[in-house]
């Protein structure tokens, strides 16, 4: 394309030139030399003009290409001067606050604190800092009289007085001032003994303390360990006292929270419960009684007092407990399973044998008569 431009030139400045020189031989002699001359300063004119406008053009182009090429450079620099002057713009803001005197040795301080703070909780080490720090808090208020001299308790049965001021957290050389009232109240209703706990603070230098105990209420097995339980189904002692050892027994899953209800039912008949050894929950929707004497009586879900006023009713008229059965089935509303033991089972089958002998013997008797 340029070639075909640098060509087009070229005639043209040829052409021009030729022009020139036939006009000049028409004229006259006197004006032939500066007519020729004439017309070759303008053919010379033209395609210099010409030459210097291609050439501008080519150069145009080629700038545009090295236009692209640093455009991003460009961009580059541009962008960076922005944030330079961004950033100068802040540290002016920066330069020309009013900062009160002093400032730079709380931050010093506060930065210091902090990384002091998290080289305790990294190591650690922050029970031990905040427990001197409240040795140095209570020994700073006790020199100015407020050290407890006085702690009443009240309600205390098994846990004794030691314990519930070691659970509080209170020592000889506690301070009134400084003592947390709910923090200590719920450090002792930590202990599954207590029940509620109310911490009084009596200035300068008495404290109260309130407690209710729960009340050992059953004895509960399950996995092959027998613990001491309350009657909400709070676990007291993993192991039990020996004083304890006459409690009801309750066995099973989920028998720890359901054994309120149903001994308070099985209560209602004192005769069943000297007989009682254990009372087993069954999948956690039914009991069974293990009485005295290897008998176990089935109980039914739903209405079991019901089934144990029958049970009360078939020992007045039959003495069902006195006799020789492994199990008593009162499941079922309508009826009574008994399952004998294995010697009462063969006892049985042979009274029943001799009545089939007796029988068949007396017959012919009976036909001659």
């Amino acid at each position: 394309m340029r070639a075909c431009r640098r060509d087009r030139v070229r005639a043209l400045a040829d052409c021009t030139c030729g022009i020139g020189v036939s006009v000049s031989s028409d004229a006259d002699s006197d004006w032939n030399g500066v007519t020729f001359g004439a017309g070759i300063a303008c053919a010379s004119t033209i395609k210099f003009g010409l030459s210097f406008v291609m050439e501008a053009r080519n150069r145009l182009a080629g700038s545009r290409t090295r236009g692209r090429r640093s455009a991003s450079a460009l961009w580059l620099r541009v962008s960076g001067w922005q944030h330079f002057r961004t950033l100068r713009r802040c540290a002016n803001v920066l330069l020309r606050l009013d900062i009160p005197p002093g400032v730079g040795s709380s931050a010093a301080t506060l930065l210091l604190l902090a990384s002091v703070g998290y080289g305790v909780l990294v190591g650690g080490h922050a029970p031990q800092f905040f427990e001197n720090l409240q040795n140095l808090c209570d020994g700073a208020a006790n020199r100015v009289g407020f050290r407890i001299t006085e702690v009443a308790i009240t309600g205390e049965h098994e846990v004794d007085r030691d314990r519930i001021l070691l659970l509080a957290g209170i020592s000889e050389h506690s301070s009134l001032v400084f003592l947390d009232a709910a923090r200590a109240r719920a450090r002792l209703m930590s202990s599954p003994w207590i029940a509620d706990a109310t911490v009084l603070k009596l200035y300068p230098d008495r404290l109260r303390i309130e407690i209710r105990e729960r009340r050992p209420f059953a004895l509960w097995q399950k996995d092959g360990r027998i613990r001491l339980i309350a009657d909400d189904g709070a676990v007291l002692e993993e192991n039990v006292p020996a004083r304890f050892s006459g409690l009801p027994l309750v066995v099973g899953a989920g028998a720890d929270e359901a054994a309120r209800d149903f001994l308070a039912i099985l209560a209602r008949y004192p005769a069943i419960t000297r007989l009682t050894k254990s009372s087993v929950l069954v999948a956690e929707r039914r009991w069974n009684l293990h009485l005295k004497g290897s008998v176990e009586v089935l109980l039914p879900q739903a209405q079991p007092a019901f089934a144990l006023e029958k049970l009360i009713e078939l020992d007045r008229t039959r003495k069902i407990l006195s006799r020789d059965v492994v199990a008593i089935d009162l499941r079922l509303p309508d009826r009574v399973v008994v399952r004998q033991s294995e010697s009462a089972a063969a006892d049985r089958e042979g009274a029943l044998k001799e009545n089939e002998k007796s029988k068949k013997l007396g017959r012919p008797r009976g036909g001659e008569a």
